[in-house]
């Protein structure tokens, strides 16, 4: 395990969600698509505004993704790269938060899709980077949980454990404090939204099996 530059700032700088899923972007992408890295503007926003591996899912516009850019530029998390015709970006998160690079890929994957488990994150960033075993992960995160003041503060939080369920999930503070309502609420959406989606299956999977047993009883010459 090789050590980090010193930090750009004694105290991490507060993202807004637009900084931080740009910045994140940049850092997948770095990891997952080398040959397509730095990325172009337009790369960065279809990044952005994708469908998958995203939590929320976003509609930026290209305004906003320049934006993004241009302040975490003056943070000194993203660099700018010039070449040929079109500007291109890079990331500087590892040296930027002074973290070490296990470090940095567990972040990177909260910011892109939101508190997860350490057993959600070590299969989530297994094309990023491949952790030996759970353990692994929660050294790295109980790490970046007791970060000391001098370097920045704590850059994870442990959420509560929510109920009916066995694990806690870690979630970043990127971007200040973790509004826990706002996470229960998206939360408690998704779980409504799952179980109507099951008593939905479940009745057409009755109503299937009515038709079956009514056929049978008609074949039979027995009353269902």
């Amino acid at each position: 395990m090789t050590t980090t530059d010193t930090p750009l700032a004694a105290a991490h700088p507060v993202l807004t969600a637009i900084e931080a899923r740009v910045l994140g972007t940049l850092m997948e992408k770095a990891r997952t698509v080398p040959d397509s890295y730095p990325l172009s503007l337009n790369s960065l926003l279809l990044g952005c505004n994708q469908k998958t591996s995203r939590e929320p899912l976003m509609e930026l516009e290209e305004a906003q993704v320049a934006t993004a850019t241009a302040n975490l530029r003056e943070l000194g998390l993203v660099h700018e790269t010039s070449g040929g015709r079109t500007t291109k970006f890079t990331h500087n998160f590892q040296r930027g938060m002074g973290v070490f690079e296990q470090a940095a890929v567990l972040l990177g994957m909260l910011i892109l899709r939101g508190p997860q488990t350490a057993g959600e994150l070590r299969l989530n960033t297994e094309r990023w980077y491949r952790f030996a075993d759970i353990s692994s992960v929660e050294g790295f995160l109980d790490e970046l949980l007791e970060r000391s003041a001098e370097k920045g503060g704590p850059l994870v939080v442990k959420l509560p454990r929510l109920a009916g369920t066995r694990e806690q999930r870690w979630a970043h503070l990127l971007c200040g404090p973790v509004d826990l309502s706002e996470l229960e609420g998206a939360r408690g959406g998704q779980v409504s939204g799952g179980t109507a989606e099951r008593v939905e299956r479940l009745e057409q999977e009755v109503a299937a099996l009515r038709l079956i047993v009514n056929r049978l009883c008609t074949e039979l010459g027995v009353a269902p």
